[in-house]
């Protein structure tokens, strides 16, 4: 389903300050929150209406959805990410809502615990680059990188085959260990990661022997990427899970795009530019060019009498595409005057009787 517009979402202007964003969602929230509002749709209201807030009250999510719409957003974050890192702590302080229970309501329960952090793969990176006329088009890639999986022998356990891991007798399977020592102003607590399983909560008496009791092996992965017609140079992709494999799942895999310098075109936003070399006759007296645009076709330019070196012309809807929609950027052609080197003994006369009828 095509998504909202995140400022009409919350019924706001799109130069809305943050204050002003955190009012208008704070009102809306006490109209749609679950625990206040039984009527059907109320739920699914309030997670729409709590996605755009989380997105236009970050700065980064924000310029991001400005300039892409819901495309940079969904290619770049997770439903976990857009949500992760808004304070809606100030937001239902003093409401009578538990706003913890925000995320396990939007996610089936699931959560941000900081063991799950601690414990999920790491993040990758691919760069790739590809030309302005593929990224006027859009296309479907195979990459192959490296990257640490679920070990085939032991299924992650990074026990031999026939054994399993056992609870950690330090940490009883918390990962944590708390030390407590007694000061002039009391009992002091620290909790600190648990050194004999390093806060995994296990630990591995007989490793296995393919990945050596890291439960995770490298290998190549290939994949499928698909890059969106009208993607601009540094747009990064994300693909949810394609990072490194870790105990609390994958991490993520950003591929980084880069556009090719082209040969005839500059890009800026989804306008192009371009010189063309016009004869001095053409200039003074007139004339239809053909201009080859991105897209391999050949429009017409017409050039008006007295055209002078440096004059810019625009073909509409001929630049690249907008990721956000149906709408294309234009094409402006800046002209420039080729004067001949070599002139015939005729061309010379021609031209100094030009000069003095000017």
């Amino acid at each position: 389903m095509t998504k909202k517009d995140y400022y009409e979402t919350l019924g706001i202007d799109r130069n809305a300050d943050k204050q002003q964003i955190k009012k208008a969602y704070r009102k809306l929230a006490l109209k749609y929150h679950p625990d206040k509002n039984q009527d059907k749709g109320a739920e699914s209201k309030f997670k729409e209406i709590s996605e755009a807030y989380a997105v236009l009250s970050d700065d980064q999510k924000r310029q991001m959805y400005d300039q892409y719409g819901h495309a940079g957003i969904d290619q770049q974050f997770s439903q976990e990410d857009i949500f992760r890192g808004a304070n809606f702590g100030d937001i239902f302080r003093g409401m009578g809502f538990d706003f913890e229970d925000i995320f396990s309501s939007f996610f089936g329960g699931r959560g941000f615990s900081q063991r799950d952090r601690r414990f999920r793969g790491s993040d990758l990176r691919y760069d790739i680059e590809i030309t302005l006329e593929e990224a006027y088009n859009g296309l479907k890639k195979e990459i192959q990188f490296p990257r640490s999986e679920i070990c085939d022998t032991c299924h992650g356990t990074g026990a031999k085959p026939g054994t399993q891991p056992k609870t950690c007798p330090t940490c009883q399977g918390t990962g944590q260990m708390k030390q407590s020592r007694r000061t002039a102003f009391g009992i002091f607590t620290q909790v600190g990661v648990c050194t004999k399983c390093n806060g995994a909560g296990r630990v591995i008496e007989k490793v296995c022997p393919r990945c050596e009791g890291l439960g995770r092996i490298r290998a190549i992965k290939t994949i499928d990427i698909s890059i969106p017609k009208g993607i601009d140079d540094g747009t990064q992709l994300r693909l949810h899970g394609e990072g490194e494999s870790g105990q609390g799942g994958n991490g993520d895999l950003y591929v980084v795009v880069h556009l090719r310098k082209h040969p005839v075109f500059r890009r800026r936003g989804d306008d192009l530019f371009m010189v063309k070399e016009i004869s001095f006759p053409e200039a003074t007296l007139g004339s239809k060019v053909d201009i080859k645009t991105i897209n391999g076709e050949t429009g017409t330019l017409k050039i008006p009498e007295g055209a002078q070196y440096g004059d810019i012309f625009k073909l509409k809807r001929k630049g690249m595409p907008s990721i956000r929609g149906s709408s294309y950027g234009d094409l402006y052609i800046e002209i420039h005057i080729k004067t001949p080197v070599r002139l015939s003994k005729t061309a010379k006369k021609l031209l100094e009787k030009f000069k003095e009828e000017i």
